[in-house]
């Protein structure tokens, strides 16, 4: 029985990058895991460990060593394993050198396919100790790491200088060397508080010693638990509610092996601050937790953490107060300098910005993000207007004024001091300086929400103006940057294409909007640049993109490839080049489809739906959907005296009762744009009722018989069929 004891690797260095600490932790822990799976050295459980000086890795009842296998090699065939005088061939003699062996020695392996030469060898599987030591080592080589760096006279290279190693299997070092360094037991605790050596006796006492005796939080989620519960209390106190982000959660965790938090203050004249430039300072300059009060107003105070337990904290709080001040002080004068100006005569100086070369200025973006802001503002109107027709006008009229005069003043915070020092608050600040010039609310809803989606995650533009602003902007960036041909490859996206499609895409979706079509969004924004490109093939092309990008967001909510693929191939509705052009209705077809499959009778459907669209390929079938079918023809042929199927003619009168149920639920006609939608559910569920009559037709009928005129009748029907099936999903795309 092969014996199991724990394993611990860890990599003491200089301070680690903060914010790629808990990237490199879980890389070399999903290194070393790989490596140990490819060499079939079982065990229990894995953990990592990360710490500013230390990246480390806890394995659970590790074997000691690989299984003993037998493993059998096939060498030539039979009839090429000898001459013509019997003697063994070259190849014979070859295979069984390659085996470490004589051909006397090689076996006959018999199969219904032949007969080879074979070689069957016990293989005794290698120890641990003797493999883990490379495993280790190409976990790190392959840690994701930028730019790697040398130091002193060592020629090894890691993101920072180490300094200690230790790699030991139960109480026994395993000795090798690790980037330079010799492995042994020693590890550090924290830099101050516990400079002496630690000896770790037993992996499993690793996390404890750390901390009992060198003062080191060693479990990075521990450590991210005890800053957020210290930053409330210590919040509380000053009677407020910490506002804590997860990115600065987690950097602030990787910044301390011993976080004590400190509670400091700043003038309550900065309040008068938008929240958000505040918050900025604080989080992204500071690494502070701002503190709010129960109405989510700023206080005048904030959180901060100290890898020291000092004997006189107040000393670093007075410190960082110093520091906070004067940035706090700039914040206030850029604030004050940009207000000196309109928002829209800071928009003035966009002419002298250039966006990309081809594509001309900011103030082209803004001009041609003006009018596809306002077409679809227009068609937002018509969907979502409760007022009677003839109001209409009038309410179409007032949300293009406010979508063009949000996307005038959208790019006009760029030339503002307060977004030149804060670039992540552009859009935001635009919002703030729009209010304070009077503008209205949903000019300013605008600017600030024309960048939603920021990130996964991030809500999405709610108000009509914001979302005409959203997509108008992002279909721009994406239509121009294809146009010019800087299209994304591989992992670069400098200009975040892909980003903007998929914000696209929520944006729709998730506000439930139906804009024509994406390819007809596509080509109006495309008419607006004056450049020279080939038109056709740039529409093509970042229509697929976005489509491509429709599959990753579906995918991402739960639903599986093969019911993405039977709606990608069902037949489009109005207006539509390809179901993807509607995310709204890709959605809602996607949905019933998950609902369907939940039916008994959906993989019998499923599998005779993928019967019927082979027949008809094999056959030539040409559909004759767009003319006018003879739903008597079965009926006239059988009174010929054809020998017409009385299975045919039942499925056949099946599919007509079908065809008068399933009108209501049915798409109806546009009203102002706007469609009354499918109810593809209740479409499903009725046609899953025909699986009886389909099954008993596939029993009973023989599709292609000699008969022409019945053929074609039976090929008529089935396409029938899957064309009731196409309006909502192929579902022989389903796998079973």
């Amino acid at each position: 029985m092969i014996e199991q004891q724990h394993l611990l690797f860890e990599l003491g260095s200089e301070e680690l990058p903060p914010k790629t600490l808990l990237k490199l932790s879980n890389a070399l822990l999903d290194g070393i895991v790989q490596g140990l799976n490819a060499a079939e050295l079982g065990f229990t459980a894995s953990k990592a460990y990360a710490t500013p000086r230390r990246l480390a890795v806890f394995i659970e009842n590790l074997a000691s060593s690989q299984p003993d296998k037998t493993v059998e090699k096939r060498g030539p065939a039979i009839q090429a394993a000898f001459a013509p005088d019997g003697s063994p061939s070259k190849a014979a003699l070859g295979f069984a050198s390659s085996c470490g062996t004589t051909f006397e020695q090689l076996e006959r392996l018999k199969t219904d396919k032949g007969e080879w030469l074979s070689y069957t060898q016990a293989v005794k599987g290698q120890n641990t100790e003797e493999l883990i030591a490379d495993i280790i080592r190409a976990s790190i080589a392959n840690l994701p790491i930028a730019k790697r760096m040398r130091w002193g006279s060592f020629t090894t290279e890691f993101v920072r200088p180490v300094h200690w190693a230790v790699l030991l299997y139960g109480d026994s070092v395993i000795e090798t060397e690790i980037l330079g360094l010799h492995t042994g037991r020693e590890t550090q605790g924290h830099r101050f508080h516990a400079p002496q050596k630690i000896a770790i006796d037993k992996p499993e006492n690793y996390a404890e010693l750390l901390f009992t005796q060198g003062k080191v939080i060693a479990d990075i989620e521990q450590r991210k638990a005890i800053i957020k519960d210290a930053a409330q209390t210590a919040a509380a106190n000053v009677g407020g509610i910490a506002h804590i982000e997860a990115d600065l959660l987690e950097e602030i965790a990787a910044l301390n092996e011993f976080p004590v938090p400190i509670t400091g203050g700043f003038h309550d004249r900065f309040l008068a601050l938008p929240a958000e430039v505040l918050i900025t300072t604080m989080q992204t300059n500071q690494k502070y937790f701002p503190v709010k009060n129960a109405d989510g107003g700023l206080l005048a105070h904030f959180i901060t953490f100290s890898n020291i337990e000092s004997t006189r904290p107040e000393s670093i709080q007075q410190g960082n107060e110093r520091v906070v001040t004067p940035r706090l002080s700039d914040a206030e004068f850029f604030w004050n300098q940009d207000r000196k100006h309109s928002l829209e005569q800071h928009g003035q100086k966009l002419a002298n910005v250039v966006f990309q070369e081809k594509l001309g200025t900011m103030a082209d973006k803004t001009e041609r993000v003006k009018k596809l802001a306002m077409y679809i503002a227009e068609w937002l109107t018509k969907q979502n207007s409760t007022v009677k027709l003839s109001d209409l006008d009038v309410e179409i009229k007032k949300n293009k004024k406010l979508a063009e005069r949000a996307a005038l003043l959208s790019k006009a915070d760029l030339l503002t001091s307060m977004v030149g020092e804060f670039g992540n608050l552009q859009g935001i600040m635009g919002s703030h300086y729009a209010k304070a010039d009077g503008e209205e609310k949903g000019v300013v809803d605008a600017i600030k929400e024309q960048y939603y989606p920021k990130q996964s995650g991030d809500s999405v533009a709610t108000s009509l103006t914001g979302q005409a602003l959203a997509i108008a902007e992002k279909l721009d960036t994406l239509t121009g940057i294809f146009s010019a041909g800087l299209i994304p490859t591989g992992d670069k996206d400098p200009y975040a294409l892909r980003r903007a499609a998929l914000g696209i895409l929520r944006t729709l979706i998730e506000n439930n909007l139906r804009l024509r079509n994406i390819s007809d969004l596509v080509e109006k924004s495309l008419r607006y640049y004056t450049h020279s490109f080939d038109f056709k093939a740039t529409q093509t092309a970042v229509t697929h993109f976005i489509h491509e990008r429709l599959k990753g967001y579906f995918l991402a909510e739960g639903y599986s490839a093969d019911e993405f693929d039977a709606v990608i191939n069902s037949n489009s509705g109005a207006f539509l080049v390809s179901p993807a052009d509607d995310p709204v209705d890709f959605e809602q077809r996607l949905k019933a489809l998950k609902e369907f499959r939940k039916l008994p009778e959906a993989s019998s459907l499923a599998a005779a739906h993928k019967r019927i669209r082979n027949i008809l390929k094999k056959s030539d079938f040409v559909s004759n959907k767009d003319k006018n079918y003879d739903f008597n023809v079965l009926h006239n042929l059988k009174n010929e005296g054809v020998s017409v199927e009385n299975a045919a003619v039942q499925l056949l009168d099946s599919i007509l009762q079908l065809l008068k149920d399933i009108e209501p639920y049915q798409r109806q006609k546009w009203d102002s744009g706007t469609p009354k939608d499918p109810d593809y559910t209740k479409i499903l569920t009725r046609l899953a009722l025909l699986r009886d009559d389909v099954d008993t037709f596939f029993d009973e009928v023989m599709v292609m018989c000699d008969d022409e005129k019945l053929r074609n009748a039976y090929l008529d029907l089935l396409n029938m069929l899957s064309e009731q099936f196409l309006t909502c999903a192929d579902i022989s795309k389903l796998q079973s």
